[in-house]
Order: structure tokens, then C-alpha cells, then sequence
């Protein structure tokens, strides 16, 4: 099974990459943006689900300042990035 396990630091930990994209943003013309938090995704593919808890608890996040979310996939095939938003997204991230 594959799975994706989304990672981010939690409410109150200075998030200093989110931060910058915030006030990024604006400067680019990208208004009524807030809060931003930048995390990571994680996919896997994993005989045994039930172990991605463990997992994620010792080795793919840290406790202490991030959270973590499982987000499972039936199939092995799942698009990611560019591929998964559609061609015309995928367009307009090219420089």
C-alpha cells in the first residue's frame, strides 16, 4: 500500500520558512495570504499500515515540534507534485 504521511510544525513553533513565504507572497502581487505553514510530504509504500504510527513517531517527524497526518493511497500509482494538479498548473510553474 502506499502511503503519503504530511508533516508540519505544530501551532506555536516558529515556522521560519513560512514565514518568509508569507511575506514573499505579497511582494510577488499574491494578496490575502496568512498563516502560511511549510511542511513536508512524505510517501511510502508499506506492507503493513498499522506500523506507519511508529514510523512516523520515531523516525519520519519529531515529536516534540511537528505533527504529522496520514494520508493513505490504495493504489501504488499516485501521481505527485506537478503531475497530480493537472497540465495547465503544471504550465504555469515552468519559468
Amino acid at each position: 500500500m502506499r502511503a503519503r504521511v504530511l508533516v508540519r510544525p505544530k501551532a506555536g513553533i516558529l515556522d521560519p520558512q513560512g514565514q518568509a513565504v508569507e511575506r514573499a507572497l505579497p511582494a510577488l502581487g499574491f494578496g490575502g495570504v496568512a498563516n502560511v505553514r511549510v511542511g513536508r510530504m512524505i510517501e511510502l509504500d508499506v506492507d503493513d499500515p498499522d506500523r506507519l504510527p511508529e514510523m512516523c513517531e520515531r523516525l519520519l517527524s519529531n515529536p516534540l515540534v511537528e505533527e504529522y497526518e496520514i494520508v493513505e493511497s490504495v493504489g501504488a500509482e499516485a501521481p505527485v507534485g506537478a503531475e497530480a494538479m493537472g497540465a495547465e498548473v503544471a504550465q504555469e510553474a515552468r519559468p
